[in-house]
């Protein structure tokens, strides 16, 4: 039985609402009605009686109720009398859910049509009640409002968002909270029972270290804390438990996979080590770690603690077997014996970690101790110049001298000095290493390949048991003279007389500017020849044909020096047909003198090869020189003919 008084215009009615089990079924009222307040009259003002008010509560309905449906939850009445009918609208009734609460528009029964879930329909329902005459259907009072709570039940455990997680924590992870995720929501009423929850540890494999569960305030998350320090990957069952009436749950598994560090010091395998040695590579030295593999925890790192003051020695680590490799710097001379006493430290690429928990400190790291005993080996002479530069004008007379080199050695006295001398142009002193020419050098021998440097390599032997042997090298630059004259590259050209009545001659020297090119070719001092042909630059002002043969034609090459060069060309003209070769007749032979010579020169042309002027003459030389071929870059000069 529930009592509810309100008090309106009428009086004051007193509702009783009756419940039978889980549902509400019905509600009486009763008014106690007294006068109304009558203030004094005013002029003009007329009395009038106020009109009666609706009496309404909120109803509640339990969710998930086994019914029988339709299930009465209430009635609608009013006080007044009369033909009417009652309406509702609204929340459920024909608004979204459409359907739910219904009402009997004679008796005024409210009705729920089917079970609810809370969890879905949250509520309340705002609903609106009316009353009609049911002749006019004319509204007979104000529109009121009542609303339909739905009662939570437990019905929704508390839920996981991931059931099942892996994650991964390191081996050095501090205590206190771990970054693992609880996150848990229980869909029923919030901040009762039925959704109030607790998230606890059911079951941990391994036992050790002690793991809990923290709860964020004024939060459904909860954190795993960690007491103590790993050692395994661990697997956890979790829990979450409602306080609901009876209480439901759900579990998760959580599993811890412990990501290894540096909890373990390198220790070496050998406490001392002694070594000889004549070379670089010293030795290896292994240590123990049993930490994972490969990962900066377990890569060792070696350092001298002392005995290398001078930096004799360096150390460095295997990248695949974790041994630390000893060896040499050979920054000083040794010694023909030394002993040296090397302290070498290992520690790890990570810092160690040690769980404070169990009372551990951090050890000092391993040590070894390497006895090196360096025998040291026979260091060859050393030339302080090396290569040395000779510089030297070819074809100068022999016995001068070229170069003394320098030579040091540390270990022992020298015992020889010997030469490498390919073109047997020079000598040297076998004690003081003195080089002197012994022949004139020609720049232009064909053992330089035309590079105007000749090498002649020096070997010093030292009085040391093994001996060493110490190489060094000089360069001798050979300086050019003109002693070499120009003449012609190619001794026999070809003439197509049925095309062409001119060919391209060339000429070259084998020295270098200024003592080459550009060259002048001239008919010689022959009288005879002189007094028939004129040369003309410019341009030839004979038009001859010659009979086809073979006519040789001598030319005087000067070259910049005016140095002459003599030299005949043969020169072949024939029938080509429509090529550049002769047909196969056999050419007949002429032997020119002067008179002949007329026959072949129109005009001799001086032009340099980048410019040549054509000429209306036949059967000219273009001349044209050069040194070392036919490069279009060097200075030539053309002959027609």
């Amino acid at each position: 039985l529930d009592l509810k008084y309100i008090l309106n215009d009428d009086g004051l009615m007193i509702l009783y609402t009756f419940f039978w089990g889980h549902c509400q079924s019905g509600a009486l009222g009763i008014v106690l009605t007294f006068p109304p307040y009558t203030a004094p009259l005013q002029i003009g003002e007329v009395l009038a009686r106020s009109k009666r008010r609706w009496v309404l509560s909120t109803i509640e309905v339990t969710e998930e109720d086994e019914g029988p449906y339709p299930l009465n939850i209430s009635q609608m009445f009013n006080t007044m009398s009369g033909n009417h009918v009652f309406h509702i609208s609204g929340d459920g009734v024909d608004r979204h859910p459409v359907g739910f609460i219904t009402i009997d528009e004679v008796k005024g029964f409210v009705y729920l049509q089917q079970k609810i879930d809370r969890e879905i329909y949250r509520g309340p329902f705002h609903i609106k009640f009316d009353i009609f005459d049911k002749n006019t259907k004319n509204k007979l009072d104000k529109e009121l409002s009542f609303d339909v709570e739905i009662k939570d039940i437990n019905d929704n455990e508390p839920l996981f968002d991931q059931p099942y997680k892996e994650v991964n924590v390191k081996e050095n992870a501090p205590e206190d909270v771990l970054q693992v995720p609880l996150d848990v929501t229980d869909k029923d009423l919030e901040n009762t029972p039925n959704s109030n929850f607790t998230v606890s540890i059911l079951k941990q494999a391994p036992a050790e270290p002690r793991i809990g569960v923290k709860k964020i305030e004024g939060t459904n998350h909860h954190q795993l804390t960690l007491h103590g320090c790993f050692d395994y990957d661990v697997r956890l069952i979790v829990p979450a438990v409602d306080k609901g009436n009876p209480p439901l749950s759900s579990t998760a598994v959580r599993i811890i996979n412990i990501v290894d560090t540096n909890t373990h010091p390198p220790t070496f395998k050998a406490r001392e080590v002694q070594i000889c040695f004549v070379i670089l590579l010293l030795l290896k030295v292994a240590v123990e770690d049993k930490d994972t593999p490969g990962t900066p925890g377990w890569r060792a790192k070696y350092f001298f603690i002392k005995g290398n003051e001078e930096e004799n020695y360096q150390i460095d680590t295997d990248p695949v077997t974790n041994e630390g490799i000893l060896s040499v710097i050979k920054g000083k001379d040794f010694e023909r014996t030394m002993n040296t006493t090397l302290q070498i430290g290992v520690k790890n690429q990570e810092d160690l970690w040690i769980c404070k928990s169990k009372g551990g400190k951090l050890p000092t790291p391993d040590s070894i101790n390497v006895t090196v005993k360096v025998i040291d080996v026979n260091d060859p002479p050393e030339f302080l110049k090396n290569p040395a530069d000779v510089y030297l004008r070819e074809e100068e007379l022999p016995g001068k001298e070229l170069f003394t080199p320098k030579i040091k050695d540390v270990d022992s006295k020298l015992e020889d000095i010997r030469l490498v001398d390919p073109a047997d142009w020079v000598t040297i002193d076998e004690k003081t290493g003195k080089i002197t020419s012994k022949k004139k050098m020609d720049r232009e021998a064909p053992i330089l390949n035309g590079s105007s440097m000749y090498t002649v390599l020096i070997g010093a032997i030292d009085a040391d048991e093994p001996p060493a042997t110490g190489t060094g090298t000089v360069l001798i630059h050979l300086g050019d003279i003109n002693d070499n004259l120009p003449h012609l590259v190619n001794k026999g050209v070809i003439m197509c007389g049925n095309k062409v009545n001119k060919v391209m001659v060339a000429a070259q020297d084998a020295d270098v500017p200024p003592f080459s090119g550009p060259f002048s070719f001239s008919l010689g001092d022959d009288k005879t020849v002189m007094q028939q042909w004129k040369l003309d630059p410019a341009f030839g002002k004979y038009k001859l044909s010659l009979p086809y043969g073979n006519y040789t034609v001598p030319l005087v090459i000067r070259d910049q020096q005016n140095a002459i060069g003599k030299d005949s060309l043969r020169v072949m003209v024939c029938d080509c047909g429509d090529k550049a070769v002769c047909r196969g007749k056999e050419p007949i032979s002429v032997n020119f003198g002067a008179p002949g010579i007329g026959l072949i020169f129109a005009g001799l042309l001086l032009f340099l090869c980048e410019y040549c002027v054509n000429t209306e003459g036949n059967q000219t030389l273009i001349k044209y020189n050069q040194e070392g071929g036919g490069s279009e870059c060097k200075v030539c000069w053309l002959c027609c003919l």
